[in-house]
């Protein structure tokens, strides 16, 4: 059985997932959820995750949501000798990426760019300060390692999260020159794997869309976020 993979088209979330699937070279189906619709807030789409979040992935009726978790199981089943590699330190390096991504760099990230465009918030100094400091930490990450990439010199699954990421900065024209070691890894994983790069820059497109003219989800009713009401 194929794999089946529910993404929305401009979440970085599910565009790591999409360029995992594409290195690994693996068929796969794809369902587009559509989020402006609500459709992750259905309760069809809580029995495929009870988070009501995207991606999934459903592997022959094994479904399985958070990205990273989706990254590290298609790496374990599909091994590659670089993408997740199975040396304990270096290893731990990559978790330690995915780790950082969710909890500071992609989480700040998105609280700056995407929550005021998609709902009511605000673009704020503290918001930004937070989103520097981020970008700061994955330059000293670079610096300390030494490394082309996040984690070692080969591209793994951290790459992916992280590339997704800084994607969100440059959807909004955000200068990143002052984290030269980021923008470094960021130009190289661009010219060196432009087919993976092909999936992550179709979302920025959206997402640079969006930000010129924000989508009208006052239909929506959200659990956390606070939709943003039409006058």
């Amino acid at each position: 059985m194929p794999l089946t993979l529910y993404s929305v088209s401009d979440g970085p979330p599910s565009l790591a997932v999409q360029q995992c699937l594409k290195y690994l070279d693996l068929d796969y189906t794809l369902v587009n959820i559509d989020f402006g619709l609500g459709e992750h807030m259905t309760e069809e789409y809580a029995k495929k995750n009870p988070q009501k979040e995207i991606p999934v992935l459903d592997d022959d009726g094994f479904q399985l949501g958070e990205s990273n978790a989706i990254l590290q199981y298609l790496a374990d089943k599909y091994p590659n000798d670089t993408l997740y590699p199975k040396h304990v330190k270096e290893r731990a390096l990559v978790n330690h990426r995915l780790c950082f991504n969710l909890s500071t760099y992609y989480r700040n990230i998105s609280e700056y760019v995407m929550a005021p465009i998609f709902f009511d918030y605000q673009r704020t100094p503290l918001g930004l300060k937070k989103t520097k400091m981020a970008l700061d930490i994955f330059n000293t990450y670079l610096q300390r390692t030494g490394t082309k990439y996040a984690a070692t010199d080969n591209i793994t699954i951290a790459d992916f999260q992280l590339v997704t990421a800084t994607m969100c900065l440059e959807a909004i024209d955000f200068d990143i020159s002052d984290y030269p070691l980021v923008k470094k890894w960021y130009e190289n994983y661009k010219r060196e794997y432009p087919e993976l790069w092909k999936i992550v820059e179709a979302g920025m497109k959206e997402i640079n869309a969006f930000e010129k003219n924000p989508p009208d989800l006052s239909h929506m009713v959200h659990p956390i976020h606070p939709v943003r009401k039409n006058k």
